[in-house]
């Protein structure tokens, strides 16, 4: 199933990540080119792709991997961890799809650098090695490697309704799918399970996988899901969500549509929620 942020068509070519000589002959060549970024957010060429420029200087950069050939970078540039600048959502509108893929991938792992400058088991500051897919301590060697943080986002199904949130800081009248961090020592199941529990207090079972997205705010991968609730009582967690609703298939469909006077605004095409909203309306 196609979601956003998936489908950037590079190989990632991990095995000259460690070739050092070859990654420099590479941002040397003519074809190289370098992701232009305004901050950590993508800046686009006047047919609306992904903005790119000759390889110049001798910045720190992270080899993204190659198309057709062509060796791609994206700059590292120092940024604050945390910035979800929400106007970038209005360019990945209307961003291709494989565009959107190469740029999150870019931001996943320019905030993971900015976050892991100094090593965690020593304190000493850490270098960028193997292509900018890793960082190895200055101290005590000790090396580190990108990671995501694995996500549930769910419907909880009850009578041909799901069961929709939404959180304060959302645009007017959105909801959507239920969501949390997987914790350490749980299964997706159990994840599922219990962030329905505590964020609407709704009991589940048979929960089912959907499907996977990275999301690049920093570095998460969702992973969608639904499930058949016992019962459709909402208990609202206010320190999680500000309201939550059963919706029905209807409803569903004329939201994604954006039908005037829908019960809600949905998710946006490239988030999951909206495909996890798609498939159980359909």
């Amino acid at each position: 199933m196609k979601t956003g942020f998936t489908g950037a068509g590079l190989d990632r070519a991990d095995h000259l990540r460690l070739d050092e000589a070859r990654l420099a002959e590479l941002a040397a060549s003519f074809e190289a080119r370098i992701l232009r970024l305004g901050g950590l957010d993508p800046e686009l060429d006047e047919d609306g792709r992904l903005g790119w420029d000759p390889m110049a200087g001798a910045e720190e950069r992270i080899f993204l991997g190659l198309r057709d050939g062509m060796p791609l970078f994206a700059p590292l540039i120092r940024a604050e961890p945390g910035q979800r600048a929400w106007s970038v959502f209005a360019l990945l509108d209307r961003m291709a799809a494989e565009d959107s893929a190469v740029w999150g991938t870019a931001r996943s792992l320019i905030e993971w650098h900015n976050r892991h400058l100094f090593c965690g088991a020593c304190g000493s500051s850490t270098k960028v090695f193997r292509g900018g897919w890793g960082r190895r301590c200055a101290g005590c060697g000790l090396e580190h490697f990108p990671r995501v943080d694995p996500v549930v986002i769910m419907i909880a199904e009850h009578e041909g309704r799901a069961l929709l949130g939404r959180q304060p800081q959302y645009p007017a009248g959105r909801y959507s799918a239920l969501a949390g961090f997987v914790e350490p020592g749980e299964s997706i199941e159990e994840a599922v399970a219990r962030e329905l529990g505590e964020e609407a207090g709704i009991a589940v079972s048979d929960v089912r996988y959907v499907a996977s997205q990275p999301w690049p705010f920093p570095g998460q991968l969702m992973i969608a899901c639904t499930a058949t609730a016992a019962g459709d009582e909402i208990r609202l967690d206010t320190n999680e969500l500000e309201d939550a609703i059963w919706v029905d298939r209807e409803g569903v469909r004329a939201a994604l549509a954006g039908v005037p006077g829908a019960p809600f605004v949905g998710p946006p095409h490239f988030a999951i929620a909206h495909t996890l909203l798609r498939h159980w309306a359909a």
